[in-house]
């Protein structure tokens, strides 16, 4: 009951793409839940109470594409450094929402620095680690009660590696007495959809709106992921955040976060997602933003830059050519990106094929709005640029980089440029 159909006007060949019919929760300036765009944020890891240095990290994750940046608020510190990171941020120009990011002692930071409470856009509590050590739920009040003052929404986010164990311990225990008894995988799953939808009715209950939680059952297995997300989006209508905790370094957090978050999104599950990979030494946070939002436009259920089809290259490519070619359109596109989003409304959707050989050199690039196909080895040199399924012109010599990325601009401003040129006086 919590599904409808919405087709996207730039899809519409194909089948309608489903998405879980769920709440609209408001954070800052962007809308998470029902029909809003899936939302891809990630998380700083600087040293919150190194306000400078948090602050040129919230910047290049929004830069990168980042829609909601979490920052860790553990110390006195951090806490008081939050107001000054916001108002940073917002000096930058970026309206990007900060959430906190609460473990163990959330309930004394909000209460004891208020200008952080204010300044935050949102608040990520994790039950399991709010009360250890209680029997009651006082921490987890105050928390919920300083949202509701703030009017701040929540998320709820329940980890496996922090479950709550006084609650997995009697579940654990009513399944050993039961007749039939479950793997104890199967009760953990359900324990973290029981700890998340009773803290949910719990912060209700203490005043939260419904429509200002979010929930998230967080697991760093694949198949664990997606069983969890598929019960919780069946058993309650909040939106939901997606991502494998731990994901991982490199090729293994990537291939792990895309195999995990796919059927789910396919699924129409999910409503914000993150790719928790583990940066390489020195290497950019904004990796992870990156990842994101290739995903959600491989998928088709968003665009964020412009798209490169090109050959793995074989035996009739020897040459490096079309693959510096390729490597030089790639980082162009994404460096161009900031500027062009402002200047060509749609220039995301632009596909562009660089292919190496005539094989499907042609073919592919009549596919994309711009192609071109390198001679192979062996073959002419020339390369052949395609562009809206037309044969344009043939490039030859050593300058075909170059000329390439002036056929690109120039098909970029005449076709994106156009209509905002072409806008009536007074239509903003």
């Amino acid at each position: 009951m919590y599904y409808e159909a919405v087709v996207k006007s730039d899809l519409a060949t194909m089948p309608p793409v489903y998405r879980r019919k769920s709440v609209t929760a408001q954070i800052g300036s962007i809308r998470v839940g029902s029909d809003a765009p899936i939302v891809v944020q990630s998380m700083t890891n600087t040293d919150t109470a190194d306000a400078e240095s948090t602050i040129l990290q919230v910047a290049s994750l929004a830069r990168a594409g980042s829609e909601m940046v979490r920052i860790t608020v553990n110390t006195e510190e951090a806490a008081k450094a939050v107001p000054h990171i916001v108002e940073g941020i917002r000096k930058r120009g970026w309206e990007t929402p900060i959430i906190g990011d609460f473990h163990y002692n959330g309930h004394i930071l909000l209460k004891k620095y208020p200008d952080c409470a204010k300044a935050l856009s949102k608040y990520r509590i994790n039950p399991g680690n709010v009360s250890i050590g209680r029997k009651d739920d006082d921490n987890f009040r105050t928390m919920v009660e300083c949202a509701v003052e703030n009017q701040k929404p929540v998320r709820i986010g329940v980890n496996w590696g922090s479950l709550d164990q006084a609650l997995l311990t009697r579940m654990m225990d009513e399944n050993s007495k039961s007749s039939r008894p479950l793997e104890a995988r199967d009760v953990m799953l359900e324990a973290m959809v029981v700890s998340a939808l009773d803290n949910a009715a719990v912060a209700e209950r203490y005043g939260l709106r419904h429509d200002q939680i979010i929930l998230s059952a967080k697991v760093s297995g694949v198949r664990d992921l997606i069983d969890v997300y598929t019960e919780l989006a069946r058993r309650c209508d909040y939106p939901l955040h997606l991502g494998l905790t731990e994901a991982g370094m490199g090729m293994k957090g990537t291939v792990a976060s895309t195999a995990g978050l796919a059927p789910l999104l396919l699924a129409g599950i999910g409503d914000t997602i993150r790719v928790s990979l583990t940066p390489e030494p020195g290497g950019d946070r904004a990796a992870e933003v990156l990842c994101a939002q290739q995903i959600l436009q491989s998928l088709s259920l968003r665009s964020f830059t412009p798209q490169v089809t090109s050959c793995p290259g074989c035996g009739r490519t020897t040459s490096t050519y079309f693959q510096e070619l390729a490597q030089q359109v790639q980082d162009y596109l994404r460096d161009s990106m900031p500027e062009w989003k402002k200047k060509y409304p749609g220039v995301e959707e632009l596909k562009l094929a660089v292919m190496g050989c005539v094989v499907n050199g042609p073919g592919e690039s009549k596919h994309a709005n711009i192609g071109i196909s390198l001679p192979g080895t062996f073959e002419d040199p020339v390369a052949p640029v395609y562009v809206d399924g037309k044969l344009k012109t043939t490039l030859r010599g050593d300058n075909i980089i170059a000329e390439f990325r002036e056929i690109l601009d120039n098909y970029v401003d005449n076709r994106y440029g156009s209509e905002k040129k072409a806008e009536p006086v007074g239509t903003h």
